[in-house]
């Protein structure tokens, strides 16, 4: 196969293959090699002008498979029927039961063990989203007093390090039963702010996606 001589199509085609191939072998074992090999003739080169490290590929196949669970994000955030609270239920939701968190903990990157990858998560989740999404729907909902809080800033960032990190074992390894115990004192503490926005079928699709990541990770 030549070189693709569109750049966009030649970096959408390393993306989709490497996400093949984290679903099927786990990002540990995966290898940039095995990635060219399955690039149907393009260089190792043309994976290099595109992506500096299997970090950074890893990043574009997350970004890929969230971009339809963003979009539905902002699209909630920026309905006008909604309070604040209402806003941020829907988009826990729609977080929660997003098909791409299926192929992501079927990928199963070891963060902790790859810093890069965790710094660019970190990045997207914390100090991007957080302040553009998580944090003007806090505002509205002080504002029409759905959501009590003098910390709209700090609560935003507070809910994307807890929800994105903390109790991602991705980030934090554990089990099954710690993950459940970690997300019921998520549940008991944002009550206790008055914001109840975790409903308990939640904790089914957490304990399959904690089984499904436990399944891959030692592949």
């Amino acid at each position: 196969m030549a070189r693709n001589k569109y750049p966009e199509e030649t970096r959408n085609l390393i993306i989709d293959t490497a996400a093949r191939l984290f679903v099927e072998k786990g990002y540990e074992h995966t290898s940039i090699q095995d990635i060219i090999n399955n690039l149907g003739g393009l260089s190792k080169g043309a994976i290099y002008h595109h992506f500096k490290s299997k970090d950074e590929i890893m990043n574009a196949v997350a970004d890929k498979l969230y971009a339809g669970a963003t979009e539905s994000m902002w699209v909630i955030a920026r309905r006008k029927d909604l309070t604040g609270l209402e806003k941020l239920r829907m988009i826990f939701q729609t977080s929660m039961y997003s098909s791409a968190q299926e192929e992501l903990f079927s990928a199963a990157p070891d963060m902790m063990n790859n810093p890069q990858l965790l710094v660019l998560y970190l990045r997207n989740s914390v100090q991007q989203e957080a302040p553009a999404m998580i944090q003007p729907i806090l505002e509205e909902g002080i504002a029409d007093g759905s959501i009590q809080t003098e910390y709209p800033r700090e609560l935003a960032e507070v809910l994307m390090l807890i929800g994105n990190l903390w109790l991602n074992p991705l980030v934090y390894p554990c089990d099954t039963e710690q993950l459940l115990n970690k997300m019921r004192f998520f549940q008991h503490m944002l009550r206790g702010f008055g914001m109840d926005i975790i409903e308990d079928e939640m904790f089914t699709r957490l304990e399959k996606y904690s089984q499904l990541y436990q399944e891959n990770k030692d592949r």
